[in-house]
């Protein structure tokens, strides 16, 4: 199963469970997919690299059972070395890590290829894109963090947007930015080239599917 790798030159929008009704994830994931998503995204947090403790890989495997989108993995944890098979064996279509918590960053990206997954990393607000400038080949996408990594309802870091023009400056992979995503904040990161916009509180506020709709349209309209 690919995701990433047949974008092509798509916008899209992906719901965040972070700021989703646990209760009714499930439920919660359908209604955004209502309004046009195509992808969900995973956070999984360890109460160690990010101050918050999330859900892991029996989570994700019960969400990919109950809904029709594929679901994206990101990794916010110390040594996700040890969570990279589980999320593999849970069904999910990409699993993006942190380079800031990882050793050895080519090993564990190819493991998430020879699992199955696309391998994506994930770029917290102050980590340069020239920092993963030799990973690049070994990568299907990138996630630029436009808030600080674990918890949502945070504020959009507006120089985000400059750091998603450079990296598509040094790169055609796409480009998922996730933090502070709304309708307003999402055209400067669509305009700027990111093609996949994660939105958490911004989409659950109100009606899911109405929100996720206005999200992407925004985007799209800036993207051109």
């Amino acid at each position: 199963m690919a995701f990433f790798t047949e974008l092509g030159d798509r916008v899209v929008g992906a719901p965040s469970i972070l700021a989703a009704d646990f209760a009714n994830l499930a439920a919660e994931v359908r209604q955004a997919a209502e309004g046009g998503a195509e992808l969900v995204h995973f956070d999984a947090m360890d109460n160690h690299f990010v101050p918050n403790l999330t859900v892991g890989p029996a989570v994700a495997a019960s969400l990919v059972e109950a809904v029709d989108l594929p679901v994206d993995a990101h990794l916010m944890v110390d040594n996700p070395d040890n969570l990279i098979q589980p999320f593999i064996e849970a069904g999910v279509t990409s699993i993006s890590v942190q380079p800031e918590a990882v050793t050895h960053l080519h090993r564990i990206l190819e493991v998430i290829r020879n699992g199955g997954c696309e391998a994506g990393v994930a770029l917290n607000p102050t980590t340069p894109p020239e920092f993963i400038e030799w990973a690049l080949p070994y990568l299907d996408y990138i996630l630029v963090m436009s808030v600080n990594p674990g918890f949502g309802g945070q504020s959009f870091i507006p120089e985000m947007v400059e750091k998603v023009r450079r990296i598509k400056q040094m790169t055609d992979l796409p480009v998922q930015v996730d933090g502070g995503i709304t309708e307003e904040t999402a055209p400067l990161m669509a305009e700027a080239g990111a093609q996949v916009l994660v939105a958490g509180s911004a989409v659950y506020k109100g009606d899911p599917a109405t929100e996720m709709r206005k999200i992407i349209e925004a985007a799209r309209r800036a993207a051109g």
